[in-house]
C-alpha cells in the first residue's frame, strides 16, 4: 500500500514526530510512506483546504491507496478531503476510531488532531491509532454479526456520493480557484509522488499545465 502523509501549517512542527510513528508502523508491513504535506512551519504554506485538493488528486490519479491528513481538530481535514469525488475520509481521534474506520467504513483517508487532546504521550496514541489503521485485513466488520449490512451499507454510500458529485473529476478541479489548485500542487515532494504514481494520464497533464 502507498500512504501518503500530509500535514497543514498550523500542526507543520509536529510532522517528524507523526512520520516517524507512521514509518515505524507500516514500513515492517511492507507499506510504502510518502510525506507531501508541510514538513516544518517553513514548508510550502498549506492549509487544510489544500489537503483536501491534494488527497482527491493522489487517490484519483492512483498515484497513492490511503491519505492520512489531519489539522488542529482533525474537523476541517476531513471536512475539506470528504468534499472530493473518490474520497472517503473518517474522523480519528483514538484507536478504537482507526480499528471501527478500518473494519466498518474502510475508507481511504483518514483526519487526525493533531492539536486537539494532543499531549502527554501522544505520540503513543498516533502510533496505535495507525497500528489499528493499517493492521490485518480491512472491512471485516465490526462485530462480525454485522459485517454483511456494514459492507453493504458502505457500498451504498459509495454510490450516492457518486450520484452527488456528476461533474466530471477534472471539471470540479478546473471549477474551484486555481490559484488555490496550484498552491496545493505546488510542493516538490508532493509533484515526485504525484507524478511517479500517476495512473491517470489526463489528471497529470492537467496537473502539468498548472506547475
Amino acid at each position: 500500500m502507498k500512504i501518503a502523509l500530509m500535514m497543514e501549517n498550523s500542526q507543520a512542527a509536529k510532522n517528524a514526530t507523526v512520520l516517524n510513528e507512521l514509518t515505524t508502523v507500516t514500513e515492517p508491513l511492507g507499506h510504502s510512506v510518502y510525506n507531501v504535506g508541510m514538513s516544518d512551519e517553513q514548508d510550502h504554506h498549506l492549509t487544510y483546504i489544500h489537503l483536501g485538493i491534494m488527497a482527491s488528486l493522489l487517490l484519483n490519479s492512483k498515484a497513492v491507496d490511503f491519505v492520512v491528513a489531519g489539522c488542529g481538530t482533525g474537523q476541517g481535514a476531513m471536512m475539506s478531503l470528504n468534499i472530493h469525488p473518490g474520497v472517503v475520509c473518517g474522523y480519528c481521534l483514538d484507536p478504537s476510531d482507526a480499528f471501527l474506520f478500518n473494519q466498518i467504513n474502510n475508507g481511504n483517508a483518514l483526519s487526525l488532531a493533531f492539536a486537539k487532546g494532543y499531549g502527554w504521550g501522544a505520540e503513543l496514541n498516533v502510533r496505535y491509532i495507525f497500528e489499528k489503521a493499517f493492521t490485518g485485513e480491512r472491512g471485516e466488520g465490526y462485530p462480525k454479526e454485522r459485517a454483511e449490512p456494514q459492507k453493504r451499507n458502505a457500498g451504498i454510500l459509495n454510490e450516492v456520493k457518486q450520484a452527488v458529485v456528476k461533474d466530471n473529476y477534472l471539471d470540479t478541479l478546473k471549477a474551484m480557484d486555481q490559484e488555490l489548485v496550484k498552491t496545493a500542487v505546488g510542493g516538490p515532494r508532493f509533484q515526485e509522488c504525484f507524478f511517479s504514481g500517476c495512473q491517470v494520464p489526463e489528471i497529470a497533464e492537467y496537473v502539468q499545465s498548472l506547475i
